[in-house]
């Protein structure tokens, strides 16, 4: 025996289909249809005829096993062994973090062949795997951005069993698992939430068409669809926590935001397991609210995504000037960054050609996630090109020092720790003819901004694409691979076994530079941070107050000399105190 209930508030009738029957549905109080099946349970497959349609997936959908055009199927989600039941995560002012795509991190891109990684990820000391969404999204390949059945893990990774074995593994071996969601869109293909209810809106409009409805007529359940769906990552199948994809791009004007709903939620969810939750945002307005506390007006989420650290520190390295980096370049951009959190804090920004965020006074530097790279700002170039195609080795080193030493916490983007050789870069997988060449047409014309070359934009429709966006495992023990590897796993070393590098004291950092001279020092407490990002050695002159040594170096020529240390082109050292 089976309840099925789905919301359908404008439907007329509702009638659920399973193998063996079709049973009319009882409307109730809310717009809420139910039908008991005596001969329903866990691995029944089903669907929904609302006003005589054909069968519809379940907004709901534990399991899409045929994909989102086809039936769902029940799932019993108390059945797995989970042997995690006194798992606790690190907090996160201590973590380290590793963004992978479960299709392109492994040969087999499946959640059960990830698992067969995890030893390198606890060797190089990260502590949480951040997973880009895995909802069930439409044909065999894609970033998982335009997921249509947000209950449902996509069967072709491994299905709600292959995710919880995933996770569980992590566990098992020390491992956080965060899971990052899209609740700003659902993609066009396979979603038919529109004949179900009024889960969009024409009164915000994004750039994927009209908004999810969060504040408007019908709205309480659309947004008890979005938070439950967070809840029940955690819940069922034991996240860790969130990443909140674009949440700018969330539209809601209710006196109670969606987000501060759900961050209360967590953690009353957080408080009956007993577990500890992180909820992370991503967005580019530079607003300190989203981790604010409730009390002053705050969404209350514990981290976002710092672009501005990451855009200081791409444009620095690289000389990259096109689309949003001419608003970076300089070492005065990088070190406000260091020092404040944002670069961009109400000052005039040239790109938007407008003023530009807020300060972030008084923020923990924990409040702020710090990288290099990421999914975005990898495959969103024309060609996908890691940060090892487009700088040398010396600056790749500066970049991963900076992020491990900086006061946010860092996150690495898969294959990073060994400067990969595979690019990553968008593809997709569209059945639609129309919406697959409208996507292609879409990224070639996006890029102008950059000056990018529309002929050098891969086909996101090509398999090719995705398939030369693997990682390949065997160029680890590679020069330079191996350096690089070795090179991430003393910083992470380094910052995890230094207290005073995870404090997160954002007003106790101090920057130095010289923009003519190209050069950067860093001061964190007991620590020195120096860079060289000259085409010729300098002497970059230190603290007379303090008494260092080298603790960890780029480059073996660095020496410490008379009131400062000389340092070859496009090199680091991280200094600390003598005795």
């Amino acid at each position: 025996m089976h309840c099925f209930r789905v919301w359908a508030p404008n439907a007329k009738t509702v009638e659920v289909d399973t193998t063996n029957e079709r049973t009319s549905m009882t409307c109730e109080e809310g717009g809420w249809w139910s039908a008991d099946v005596s001969c329903a349970g866990p691995g029944t497959d089903y669907g929904f005829r609302v006003d005589g349609s054909d069968p519809l997936a379940d907004p709901r959908s534990p399991w899409q096993p045929h994909g989102v055009h086809g039936l769902s199927r029940l799932v019993d989600h108390n059945t797995f062994p989970w042997t995690d039941q006194h798992w606790q995560s690190r907090p996160l002012s201590s973590a380290v973090l590793y963004e992978m795509h479960v299709g392109t991190f492994t040969p087999g891109g499946t959640f059960t062949s990830a698992i067969e990684r995890l030893g390198h990820l606890v060797d190089l000391g990260v502590t949480h795997m951040e997973i880009m969404p895995v909802s069930e999204f439409p044909g065999p390949r894609g970033w998982g951005y335009d997921g249509v059945d947000l209950y449902a893990p996509y069967h072709a990774y491994g299905g709600p069993d292959g995710l919880k074995q995933l996770v569980n593994a992590c566990h098992e071996r020390g491992l956080g698992v965060i899971l990052d969601v899209a609740y700003n869109h659902l993609g066009p293909a396979g979603n038919y939430l529109s004949r179900f209810g009024p889960y969009f809106t024409s009164r915000h409009m994004t750039p994927w068409g009209e908004a999810v409805n969060f504040d408007g007529p019908a709205s309480d359940n659309v947004r008890r669809y979005i938070i439950d769906n967070a809840l029940m990552w955690l819940r069922d199948y034991h996240f860790d926590g969130l990443r909140l994809d674009a949440v700018h791009q969330i539209m809601d004007n209710s006196a109670t935001h969606i987000l501060e709903q759900m961050t209360k939620e967590v953690e009353m969810l957080e408080a009956a397991l007993g577990r500890h939750f992180i909820v992370i945002g991503e967005s580019d307005l530079n607003n300190p609210r989203l981790v604010w506390a409730r009390e002053i007006g705050g969404y209350n989420l514990q981290c976002q995504w710092n672009e501005d650290f990451h855009h200081a520190l791409h444009s620095l390295l690289t000389g990259e000037r096109s689309g949003y980096y001419v608003d970076f370049g300089g070492m005065g951009h990088l070190a406000k960054t260091l020092e404040r959190g944002y670069a961009y804090d109400g000052c005039y920004s040239i790109y938007r050609q407008r003023a530009h965020g807020r300060p972030a006074t008084g923020l923990p530097g924990e409040r702020f996630l710090g990288y290099l790279q990421n999914h975005d700002q990898v495959g969103n170039r024309a060609a996908g090109e890691r940060s090892s195609m487009l700088m040398n080795l010396g600056r790749l080193k500066v970049g991963a020092a900076l992020v491990m030493t900086a006061p946010f916490v860092p996150m690495l983007f898969m294959g990073e720790e060994w400067a990969a050789s595979t690019p990553f870069q968008y593809f997709a997988s569209h059945e639609d003819p129309d919406l697959a060449r409208a996507v292609s047409e879409g990224r070639r014309k996006e890029f102008g901004a950059f000056g990018w070359k529309p002929e050098e934009v891969p086909d996101p429709q090509d398999p090719e694409t995705f398939r030369r966006s693997k990682l390949n495992w065997e160029e680890l023990t590679d020069e330079p691979h191996a350096s690089i590897l070795r090179w991430h796993k003393q910083l992470i070393r380094l910052r995890r076994g230094s207290p005073h590098l995870n404090d997160g004291e954002i007003g106790e950092v101090r920057a130095c530079y010289d923009e003519a001279g190209r050069w950067l020092r860093v001061e964190r407490r007991c620590m020195t941070i120096a860079c060289n990002l000259a085409d010729q050695a300098r002497c970059i002159p230190l603290d007379p107050q303090r008494s260092v040594n080298i603790l960890l170096t780029s480059d073996p020529s660095v020496s410490i000399v008379n009131g400062g240390v000389q340092m070859p082109p496009d090199s680091v050292v991280i200094l600390g105190p003598t005795g």
